[in-house]
């Protein structure tokens, strides 16, 4: 009987692999960075190849930790870095080019052109999503308009599309299997939410072939097995959603109403609606949620594009930290801000907001302004930009949250999590397995081939770890509100000719 579900979890800055047991307890853990690529200001890209050799390593890495063989692997799972877009030739098996990544800003030209012309509503109607360059769409039209050849080899039917999951998954079975799940397709900006279909318009709009596009299968699902070369045995590959789907699926919000908070490379705030697609009206999206079932259910999603990253410029970047834990140390160092806000807006600002023409920004310094001060400043963004999207997600579902499940990498923060409970005035609750992204796709596809019984037996094993109680009064919360908003202000429109 096999011992373990494996989850893939590839993502923006690494690629890992970790192995589950049945009471969803991490037995092993390999993880691997891989390089970002900047070709000029605002663009992001990263080598399809290396996304694949690092989170092939880390597979067999992971089950070389504790002696497992493919007999062992239930099932895997995966969830990836959702929008990054990846081309690829049929016969080869070679990128046409690099990844462009869910960050870059290269295609806000053609963003401005669908809003001009008009299909903001219609884009929004179809896809629940706003008209922006974070999605994938315009990110294939570039491909296939400025790589030399590939449009031509496109409508011959000789290049493939897909994200992360379906390029991990096509790679895997040895090009045999050419699919992703509801929940990746639906941030493509392509797919019909409603009707669970490629749109034709939008395909016709944007000139992409439909016949480069993979097929739509639930996100617990046999897509197919890998093959015996690569992974050593045949072990079926079930489970597949975007990172964010995969977390609230991981933090076993089942319920309508339910709501996580992810802090990872961005910051996702997820609201579970049921089978019901609302629309907002504040600046969130409308996405798929992921479901063991194929019964489509959706949630209100707010997107940060920056909030780990933020920390990852602080360390790379400025050299400002030797490593990401040492922010802890240097913000508790400093009594406040001295009055400084930091904007991450790199990558243009998501939700509420979607201004891609925003940019970074460190406001309000004084003399006495230091390191530990910036520091403080930076992770304190992380909690401002998730008030505003927890309080737009409040509007839209007409409701007050009396609390919010956090996971992600920099949930781990202690001085952040406090922070984030204090601006917000809400319980924050940390879970015990904070790797719930990886977790949700582990969930998805061991429920596919009955690791898992059902959704019952999947939410007995959730367990939190800690509570952060707001102890902030009033005036002080409003006040620094107050300063990160005007500070975003003189963010906005910044790269805007």
């Amino acid at each position: 009987m096999s011992k373990y579900a494996m989850a893939l979890d590839q993502g923006t800055t690494s690629s890992r692999c970790i192995l589950f047991d049945r009471d969803g307890q991490i037995c092993s853990q390999v993880q691997e960075e891989f390089e970002q690529i900047f070709p000029r200001p605002g663009w992001v890209e990263h080598d399809p190849e290396a996304i694949w050799r690092t989170t092939l390593r880390s597979m067999k890495g992971a089950m070389a930790q504790i002696g497992a063989g493919p007999d062992d692997i239930a099932s895997i799972g995966i969830t990836n870095q959702r929008e990054t877009t990846i081309l690829w030739d049929r016969e080869t098996g070679r990128p046409v080019y690099n990844a462009i990544v869910w960050q870059c800003r290269r295609t806000a030209p053609m963003i401005d052109r669908l809003k001009e012309e008009g299909y903001t509503d219609y884009i929004r109607r179809i896809t629940g999503l706003l008209p922006d360059a974070y999605f994938s769409g315009t990110k294939i039209k570039w491909i296939l308009d400025n790589v030399t050849g590939v449009r031509q080899k496109a409508e011959s039917g000789q290049i493939l599309f897909g994200t992360v999951d379906s390029w991990l998954i096509w790679k895997l079975t040895g090009g045999r299997v050419h699919v992703t799940d509801y929940t990746n397709a639906s941030r493509t900006m392509l797919f019909d939410i409603h009707k669970l279909c490629w749109d034709k318009r939008l395909l016709s709009i944007l000139d992409i072939p439909e016949q480069i596009l993979p097929q739509v299968k639930p996100s617990s699902y046999v897509y197919g097995f890998t093959d015996q070369e690569i992974a050593g045995g045949v072990i079926p590959i079930a489970g597949a959603a975007g990172d964010q789907q995969c977390a609230l699926f991981g933090q076993c919000c089942f319920d309508p109403g339910s709501v996580k908070n992810t802090y990872g490379t961005g910051c996702f705030m997820l609201m579970n609606t049921g089978h019901h697609a609302v629309q907002s009206r504040n600046g969130l999206l409308t996405t798929i949620a992921a479901s063991d079932s194929s019964d489509v259910e959706y949630a209100l999603e707010g997107s940060v594009f920056v909030a780990g990253a933020a920390i990852q410029w602080l360390r790379d970047g400025l050299g400002v930290l030797e490593n990401s834990a040492e922010s802890e140390i240097l913000a508790r160092s400093a009594e406040d801000t001295a009055g400084a806000y930091v904007v991450p807006a790199f990558t243009g600002l998501g939700a509420p907001y979607w201004d891609q023409y925003a940019r970074g920004l460190v406001v309000g310094i004084t003399r006495g302004f230091n390191r530990a001060h910036l520091v403080r400043a930076t992770l304190e963004s992380l909690a401002y930009q998730t008030y505003d999207v927890l309080k737009a997600m409040e509007r839209d579902a007409d409701v007050t949250l009396s609390d919010l499940k956090v996971d992600g990498g920099a949930c781990a923060n202690d001085f952040l999590m406090q922070f984030q409970a204090d601006i917000l005035d809400r319980t924050v609750i940390r879970p015990a397995c904070i790797e719930t992204t990886a977790l949700g796709a582990a969930y998805l596809g061991g429920l596919a081939v009955g690791f898992w019984k059902d959704r019952d037996e999947v939410r007995s094993k959730w367990n939190s770890s800690r509570l952060f109680d707001p102890a902030m009064d009033r005036a002080k919360r409003e006040k620094l509100l107050k300063g990160w908003h005007k500070a975003v202000e003189l963010s906005r429109g910044w790269a805007e000719e």
